[in-house]
């Protein structure tokens, strides 16, 4: 295919030219892909650079960067290989003469390992650069040790939200090395960030007044940041709440189970700090949600059926497509076969790397099985169908926005439909509160734990 940039995406391949190292905050569907791949191209034709690495989360580095090198006709000349698989398959591919290599952002501290530090590299490209936003996780620690040995970095992200301001210290980091907010994080919490602490443990920062606007400025000379909403066209994306109501059996059952657990937690768990009671409380919603959803693991990991409801209305809704195929995000990986048994008319299949990816795309399944923290960056698959169902939503907003974008971004020839599965009465309605909110997953998980607790205390 012959590549016509728009403007927007001419802008983002000259700032990489022009910045030696940059970040491109570019929101979902603007191509950033196309463009980094481009800018590239560019500085290999003026002799600047020599090797590149791209480091992406796993289903992106599998599928995506390999796939636009080879679907531009000007980036044929581009030759991408894949370090990926068992620890002999990555060093046999990094031993290939190559212009791209492409890793998983998992086997980013082995590979600086094995380099003892120093990359052999011209430029590094951060696909995701929030995967780098916690300074205490050892990838961010490799990189911290890898970043001065790399002379062009390239960090690729959507905008950030000022929520999210406090994650954006160590993505900082790994493009200038602290040169613009500080050399520590605690620093950078200090100057611009009033903190929450709960037995002395800091469980939210917000954003000092007027301080949003200071960090933008002081990263706005090297990070390049465009909305979608202010460059592109997109069809429509039109959302429905598919209400599921339960059977009375089956609602009591679910009441009954609801608050013997609530109560169990609440014995075991009172007076932990926020952050751990969080992480608790997740435990405690994923038992919820999985009954909503009509099964449940118990000790043992064996799974037990309870209802069908949800793929009843699943069912309707495939039905009612006429022959259009339909992406549907699952949580639990029992969902998965519960669904093929029930949907056994249709071609239905479990989303498991760049060949189902492929067949999406060309039409060639009628119903894939996706996780969204398997697909929520960087895959294109608008070609493949323009329907979504929610068969459990979860709590993540940021899986949830990104991972209705796989259809809904450029390229989308028509409206997106979303569905979302939700049984009334049920956490299936908290976790759509909270996405709705627009809250962090550890506030929405406390303040349905306390809703709960409330509710069935009283």
């Amino acid at each position: 295919m012959i590549f016509k940039p728009y403007d927007y995406q001419k802008t983002a391949m000259q700032w990489i030219i022009d910045k030696p190292y940059c970040g491109l905050f570019l929101d979902m569907g603007l191509g950033k892909t196309v463009s980094t791949l481009t800018a590239i191209q560019e500085l290999f034709d003026y002799c600047e650079i020599s090797r590149v690495l791209v480091v992406a989360p796993k289903k992106v580095a599998e599928t995506t960067w390999s796939t636009e090198a080879e679907k531009w006709e000007h980036l044929h000349d581009l030759k991408v290989v894949k370090v990926l698989g068992s620890e002999k398959q990555r060093c046999i591919a990094l031993a290939q003469k190559a212009d791209v290599y492409v890793t998983g952002r998992d086997n980013f501290v082995w590979l600086v390992g094995k380099y003892g530090g120093q990359l052999p590299f011209d430029v590094l490209v951060i696909d995701e650069l929030t995967s780098f936003k916690s300074a205490k996780s050892e990838r961010f620690k490799a990189m911290r040790i890898a970043r001065p040995s790399v002379k062009r970095v390239i960090g690729l992200t959507g905008t950030p939200a000022p929520n999210g301001l406090i994650d954006l210290w160590a993505q900082m980091y790994c493009i200038d090395q602290g040169e613009r907010l500080g050399k520590s994080v605690s620093k950078y919490r200090e100057a611009y960030f009033e903190t929450h602490k709960w037995n002395n443990i800091i469980v939210r920062c917000d954003v000092k007044k007027g301080c949003e606007n200071i960090i933008h400025n002081k990263i706005a000379d090297i990070c390049l940041s465009m909305q979608a909403k202010d460059y592109l066209q997109l069809p429509d994306m039109i959302t429905h709440t598919a209400n599921v109501e339960l059977s009375s059996k089956t609602m009591a059952a679910y009441t009954k189970f609801e608050k013997e657990k609530v109560l169990e937690f609440k014995d075991k768990h009172a007076g932990e700090p926020s952050n751990i009671l969080a992480n608790s409380a997740a435990g405690l919603m994923n038992k919820l949600s999985q009954f909503a959803n009509g099964a449940i693991y118990d000790e043992d990991r064996q799974v037990h059926e309870i209802h069908s409801e949800k793929l009843d209305r699943l069912s309707e809704i495939v039905e009612a497509t006429n022959g259009n195929s339909v992406l549907v995000f699952y949580q639990y990986k029992h969902d998965i076969p519960r669904i093929q048994a029930k949907l056994k008319d249709y071609k239905v299949r479990s989303y498991e790397g760049e060949r189902d990816l492929i067949d999406w795309n060309n039409g060639k399944i009628d119903v894939l099985l996706a996780h969204p923290a398997s697909t929520a960056y960087g895959l294109n698959m608008q070609q493949g169908g323009h329907y979504i169902v929610w068969f459990g939503t979860g709590w993540n907003l940021e899986h949830y926005q990104q991972a209705n974008a796989r259809l809904h971004r450029q390229g989308q020839q028509h409206p997106v439909i979303v569905y979302k599965l939700i049984c009334s009465g049920t956490v299936d309605e908290r976790a759509a509160a909270t996405l709705e909110s627009k809250k962090g997953v550890q506030q929405g998980l406390l303040d349905s734990l306390n809703y709960l607790i409330s509710k069935h205390s009283a």
